[in-house]
């Protein structure tokens, strides 16, 4: 029997913020990542796919996702046309090897973007070859006015896992399996701000499960992104699980590095994350037949 491959571990460039890209593939290289994920966003040099393309091979570290920028803070990078901005980061993962984009649902004041978006996936999918993975959101919960850290855990919990009263942003579902996707992300810090079930999730994902954000959370009324194992998700269980699958994509660390007060200290941060992953991805030999 042929044993499977090890699961790439790639890291978000977003990760090492307020540091730019860059410095994401020289952290990657440094501590034995097997790539980046390449947030596209507000920073020049994100938007260069030529130039992201010169640092990785600078660094020696493939680009392994193109995460589209799609989010609030970058509704007008790539121009405002949001069917533009998405295709174009297909183009850019074709131009960088990358076989997967990661994509946010349409706001629901995308009004175009939203009616013609699960067509558009489709498309772009189909004649690139790109798999275009919805990523799982959360909603704006009303208890964030309260208090969003600790005190908003609390409520939480004291709800059995519900975000209680709350209003998505989104078009589409922040559940992506509602809709129906060949391909999605699975985010554990968005689960976790949700109240989700990320063991749910991922077996209701299935075989389209394409991309991990490997993060975590309390269930704080903001995205927390912690370094796996700190938060209180399912965490080691969903890569346990996808260890003893046939899951053939990638794992990408998108963890808050911001308190970090020193690069060392970034960097031990960023190598705590990549050892948590390595640990719990690591795939056991397949047992000899006798």
């Amino acid at each position: 029997m042929t044993p499977r491959a090890e699961i790439p571990i790639g890291l978000s460039t977003a990760s090492v913020y307020p540091q730019n890209t860059e410095a994401a593939f020289a952290y990657a290289a440094e501590l034995g990542y097997d790539g980046v994920e390449l947030m596209v966003w507000g920073e020049a040099v994100s938007q260069d796919i030529a130039h992201v393309e010169y640092l990785s091979q600078r660094y020696q570290v493939p680009v392994l996702s193109v995460h589209a920028p799609c989010l609030l803070i970058s509704q007008r990078v790539w121009g405002r046309d949001p069917v533009v901005k998405l295709a174009r980061a297909v183009a850019a993962a074709e131009d960088l090897g990358a076989p997967t984009v990661v994509v946010h649902p349409p706001f629901r004041w995308q009004r175009n973007y939203v009616a013609a978006f699960d067509d558009l996936v489709r498309e772009l999918e189909s004649d690139s070859g790109i798999a275009v993975a919805v990523e799982n959101m959360f909603p704006m919960r009303a208890d964030r006015l309260f208090g969003a850290g600790a005190q908003s855990v609390k409520r939480l919990n004291a709800r059995g896992g519900g975000p209680g009263a709350s209003a998505s942003a989104f078009g589409k579902s922040i559940d992506p399996t509602d809709e129906g996707y060949d391909n999605y992300t699975l985010d554990l810090s968005h689960t976790a701000t949700a109240g989700a079930d990320a063991l749910a999730m991922l077996g209701r994902m299935g075989s389209g499960m394409q991309h991990l954000h490997l993060t975590d959370g309390h269930g704080a009324a903001t995205d927390e992104h912690l370094i796996p194992g700190d938060g209180s998700q399912p965490v080691a269980e969903v890569c346990r699980r996808l260890a003893e699958s046939d899951f053939d994509g990638a794992v990408v660390l998108e963890v808050t590095t911001s308190s970090a007060r020193t690069k060392p200290e970034r960097a031990e941060m960023l190598a705590r994350a990549l050892d948590y992953a390595r640990t719990h991805l690591r795939r056991e030999p397949a047992a000899q037949i006798l």
